[in-house]
């Protein structure tokens, strides 16, 4: 017997597929021109790409590798802290914390040490941050710890935005919660919140391709204005 197939009048659409273009037609409110209007470039992306352009002239491979061979830990550090301070990816107290956590000598080396392996390393992504977590996790602490989530990801991410993506928690659980993205969250930093985080930065990748997003500068920017009380729904 042949199975009898009932049409609706009305298509139905996938909710997730809804809350989706929901976030798009946001996304677009504030940002007609998409991540190659003016205004997107001067809200969002433009202080973000200048610190990557200065990291690239302060802390490129050979610069940097010539610090570490020279053991100037403290100036890898100072220099860092400073291309970093000209952004406002991090809190004011976790500004401070990893001021002071690379003050000690012990601490900058550690440091400098860690970021060159997250950066420029040659192991696997997973490997790497998981070696720069336990680093970030054993630097010297003197009032506020160190080891949040936006201080593990904002060096990676300023230094490299074509492989390392920057997470600030309550916003990206607020954007997942939007998107209809099962975000894996855990507050203790770990490779699989991280992993999760580019899985969603992926996913948002594949739906504003027609907008041509061109790294993660402009992926971890979609999801913060869907996540931030700055950009009302």
């Amino acid at each position: 017997m042949k199975s009898i197939q009932v049409r609706t009048g009305k298509r139905q659409q996938d909710p997730t597929s809804r809350k989706r273009k929901k976030c798009l037609r946001k996304f677009l409110y504030y940002f007609p021109g998409g991540y190659q209007g003016a205004k997107y470039q001067e809200w969002e992306r433009d202080y973000k790409w200048n610190a990557h352009q200065a990291w690239k002239e302060q802390l490129n491979r050979k610069e940097y590798t010539r610090l570490l061979e020279e053991k100037n830990y403290a100036e890898i550090a100072r220099r860092a802290t400073a291309i970093e301070s000209r952004t406002n990816l991090l809190f004011s107290f976790e500004k401070m914390a990893i001021r002071d956590a690379v003050k000690p000598v012990e601490g900058a080396e550690a440091f400098a040490k860690a970021v060159f392996e997250l950066v420029y390393g040659k192991k696997p992504l997973k490997k790497r941050f998981e070696e720069f977590v336990a680093v970030v996790a054993g630097l010297p602490r003197k009032q506020t710890r160190v080891l949040t989530w936006p201080l593990v990801t904002v060096f990676g991410f300023i230094a490299d935005p074509a492989q390392h993506i920057f997470l600030k928690p309550r916003v990206t659980q607020t954007a997942a919660v939007k998107y209809d993205f099962d975000f894996r969250y855990r507050s203790k930093p770990n490779w699989e919140t991280y992993q999760s985080l580019m899985d969603f930065a992926e996913m948002v990748r594949n739906d504003t391709a027609h907008l041509a997003p061109r790294d993660m500068i402009d992926l971890q920017s979609f999801i913060w204005v869907m996540g931030s009380d700055e950009y009302p729904d």
